[in-house]
């Protein structure tokens, strides 16, 4: 484990005799470097090696593939090009063999890095992550310290995969591996998937998280939690130590984000990617603890039993709650008074911190307590070692101890509980007890399970455990030694690269199950929208077009809808309990072309203009002087960045700069100048893909406009009357969608770029859009048509349905015309 100092005992061939072979290089991602650096006297930089099991079995993997690790270097230095050293002669440590041009150092401002390690990792997410939310903090600097940090990971992972020099020619099974570790980089393969797309660079990108993630109603607190899912979904697989991890995830994703997910083999859906989870539950290096443990001296005298328990002093180990229980041991069983003694090694850990200050006092004064109310002559309850431990003895303690007591209040794994079992050679040998809270209480089955909460019930285990006959301890400890040996931090590398499809051996395959999700059908809204909908209500259907409707194109004119979601709308058009409206960005004129559907509500330009169904019109009043605006801003946008395929559109009301065709080094440069522009002319700045948007200094938009659509076609009380579905995929329809928020179902389109919306749920691709419209038209043709009160919402396509009525309607439609061509013709226009 990292925090432990080295070994004495060099490492051996055994050691390294498995290492596993990657069939692309591999680039390890981490927090830290897999050693930190330190300045000797002399000023000259030296690097210990670390000692934990992700180093063990990461780094040979990386050395003999060729690759690289990223990652802080553990001091913050001065000058960030002075150069990594190499390793110390005779080092033969697992990580002897990187070199310096293999390590790319994250180098970050001191301040921000104390923020964003101290505040956002360890203030936020340790504690929400062990399910301990009255101890998170949530401030909002050290989240974009987090964001920031998360970004400067990422563009040094780019570089490092630059360096590998692959292209897109290179072979599916050369294309490199990027590995990024635990919940201080959760949001780093965001950056890495856009740049490595747009740079045209292949590679895979896998996540492992090494803390627990909790469930639902915990995740739900995190005010930032829909980027982080989305951070890890930018994945290709997203790794967890035990299964209940997974589902956890895979639950917050469909509930937080919309997601469609598969929670039979563990796949999440992402911007029309497949997204694998998966339980990898990490090993130790096995056989480097049994030999610690055979060469380890003898480290307890007397025929006392012991009871071991090693931990970093911290709030999810439940050292209070394992006293507590040794306490109660010694009352209600005075028989093991003498006999049997506890020793706690507590590791220092944010020994600047006051909670872990305070907790290190509060242990004290119980262990002071306990040791005064037992403590004969002859024998103290409990021996207390606050510091470092070296591994060698540690495998002594391991070795010896009668009771591994395991018991955190909340782990993700716990690899004592494993170092234990791996250092159990004696015989007859010991015990272990694990808590069901920590991952290890998943997996090692044959341990005593330990409720720490509990502690009359932690007390009655403890006293089995002691009291438990040697052949049953023989039995247990057999079994979780087999177990631990084949499962190993070997075994987990390999897992991991199994499922990410990198084994170099490609006989191995990741046996979870299927690796693709289906593509979305039209069961697939049976149980979201037939309950929303139901036998009797009306349909409000609110569409955007492009990206919703219509892939979007390199231009806008090359953005057409496909005939079949044309046919298929054009049937919906026809139901006389729908009711469409396209809701879009375009000039009205232009997307009701591009549609071509009579009978239906266009709004464009997000709705300041608006064309109704039977042909009456309604336009946002404009301030006086915004046309001469317009055309002065759209003069300026092409004079001066309109280049390198950047060109303006114009909208009338609105103008649009499209940058999608400038090449990806010159997009920022020209954005900026475009937005300053936008913003000197008066206008308000909107953005869209690839594009920036000036719209007039008016408070109307697509929610707004929604609501205005919805009130002239059914009334006031519209809200009780009918069912909204609204689709849309860009940010102008967040509007809408926060305007219809617990009024309407609402979907959003989505890529795999980290997007926060307010959509209920979240669809792959226009083609998702197109099936759910399907659904739609299955869903109303089983049910009888309503008699349908033509006047309750105006429709066009109506007139020859019931005379009458329409008679009225359609001369309350010519009035409302008269009045909006007087209305124009005075330019005071009026909702």
């Amino acid at each position: 484990m990292g925090w432990r100092r080295d070994s004495k005992v060099p490492y051996s061939s055994r050691d390294f005799q498995n290492v596993i072979t990657s069939s692309g290089s591999m680039i390890v991602v981490s927090n830290r470097l897999p050693f930190v650096l330190k300045r000797l006297e002399n000023g000259r930089l030296t690097r210990k090696a670390s000692a934990g099991g992700l180093v063990t079995a990461v780094a040979p993997v990386v050395i003999n593939g060729n690759g690289l690790w990223v990652g802080w270097p553990g001091i913050h230095l001065e000058d960030p090009n002075e150069p990594i050293p190499e390793s110390e002669p005779g080092d033969i440590t697992p990580t002897a063999g990187l070199k310096s041009d293999k390590v790319v150092a994250v180098h970050v401002d001191p301040e921000m890095f104390d923020s964003y390690y101290n505040g956002a990792c360890n203030g936020t997410f340790w504690p929400l992550f062990h399910s301990m939310p009255d101890r998170a903090t949530f401030k909002l600097e050290e989240w974009k310290d987090y964001v920031s940090v998360n970004q400067l990971f990422a563009n040094c992972t780019i570089k490092a995969l630059k360096s590998l020099k692959r292209g897109k020619d290179t072979p599916q099974h050369e294309v490199p591996l990027i590995w990024v570790h635990d919940y201080q980089l959760m949001l780093a393969a965001s950056w890495i998937r856009q740049a490595a797309e747009e740079a045209e660079i292949p590679c895979k990108l896998g996540f492992f998280l090494h803390i627990p993630f909790p469930p639902w109603d915990i995740f739900r607190l995190l005010p930032w939690g829909d980027e982080i899912l989305q951070g890890m979904l930018n994945c290709d697989m997203v790794g967890f130590h035990i299964t209940d991890y997974c589902l956890n995830f895979v639950d917050c994703c469909q509930r937080y984000l919309g997601c469609r997910v598969d929670r039979k083999n563990l796949l999440v859906e992402q911007g029309g990617r497949s997204v694998r989870v998966r339980p990898l539950p990490i090993g130790i290096p096995f056989e480097r603890f049994v030999e610690l443990a055979e060469k380890a001296p003898k480290v307890f005298s007397g025929e006392q039993k012991i009871i071991l328990g090693v931990d970093r002093l911290d709030y999810t180990k439940g050292l209070v709650h394992r006293l507590l229980s040794f306490e109660m041991l010694l009352e209600k069983h005075p028989e093991h008074r003498g006999q049997v003694s506890m020793l706690q090694v507590a590791v220092p850990s944010r020994t600047d911190v006051k909670e872990y200050q305070e907790l290190k006092e509060n242990l004290e004064q119980l262990i002071g307590r306990i040791n005064g109310k037992f403590t004969t002559p002859n024998w103290a309850p409990i021996r207390y070692i606050y510091g470092q431990v070296s591994q060698d003895d540690l495998a002594g303690y391991y070795r010896d101890a009668f009771v591994g007591l395991v018991t955190p209040l909340r782990d993700g794994m716990n690899l004592v509980a494993k170092e234990f079992v791996a250092c159990q050679i004696n015989s007859p040998p010991g015990v272990l007890i694990v808590s069901p809270f920590a991952g290890a209480g998943e997996t090692m089955h044959e341990a005593l399970v330990c409720n720490p909460y509990e502690i009359a019930g932690a007390a009655e285990v403890l006293h089995r455990a002691l009291t438990m006959p040697e052949d049953e301890r023989i039995l247990r400890m057999n079994y979780l030694r087999r177990r631990e040996k084949v499962n190993d931090v070997n075994f987990w590398t390999k897992s991991f690269l199994s499922a990410m499809g990198s084994l170099f051996t490609p006989e191995d395959r990741d046996d979870v199950g299927s690796i693709m999700m289906p593509a979305v059908t039209l069961d697939d809204f049976d149980e979201y929208l037939a309950k929303y909908i139901g036998d009797s209500h009306k349909l409000a259907l609110l569409l955007d077009y492009d990206g919703t409707l219509a892939p979007i194109a390199p231009h806008p004119d090359l953005a057409v809808m496909p005939t079949e979601t044309r046919n298929v709308l054009q049937r919906l058009s026809n139901i006389p309990d729908v009711y469409i409206a396209i809701v879009s960005g375009r000039n009205v004129n232009n997307v009701k072309e591009m549609v071509g559907i009579e009978g239906i509500t266009y709004a464009g330009n997000h709705g300041l203009e608006i064309l109704h169904s039977d042909g009456t019109k309604f336009v946002h009043p404009m301030p006086p002087e915004c046309h001469e605006k317009v055309a002065s801003l759209l003069a300026k946008l092409q004079e001066q960045v309109c280049r390198d395929g950047a060109w303006v559109e114009n909208k009338g009301a609105l103008l649009t700069f499209h940058f999608r065709e400038v090449p990806v080094h010159l997009r920022d440069d020209l954005e900026r100048q475009a937005r300053k522009l936008v913003e000197e002319a008066g206008f308000k700045v909107g953005n869209a893909h690839c594009a920036i948007e000036a719209k007039p200094q008016v408070e109307w938009n697509k929610g707004r406009a929604s609501i205005y659509i919805l009130r002239t076609a059914f009334g006031v009380d519209w809200s009780e009357r009918i069912r909204i579905i609204y689709v849309g995929d860009d940010v102008t329809d967040e509007d809408a969608m926060m305007a219809l928020k617990g009024m309407a179902a609402t979907f959003r389109v989505t890529n795999s770029n980290i997007i926060k919306t307010s959509a209920e749920r979240r669809l792959p691709s226009t083609d998702s859009v197109l099936t759910m419209l399907k659904w739609i038209e299955r869903h109303f043709a089983k049910r009888t048509p309503n008699i349908i009160d033509p006047t309750t919402y105006r429709r066009g396509s109506l007139a020859k349905a019931m005379t009458k009525n329409v008679h009225m309607e359609c001369e309350i439609s010519a009035l409302a015309q008269a009045l909006t061509n007087k209305n124009a013709n005075e330019n005071n226009h009026e909702d």
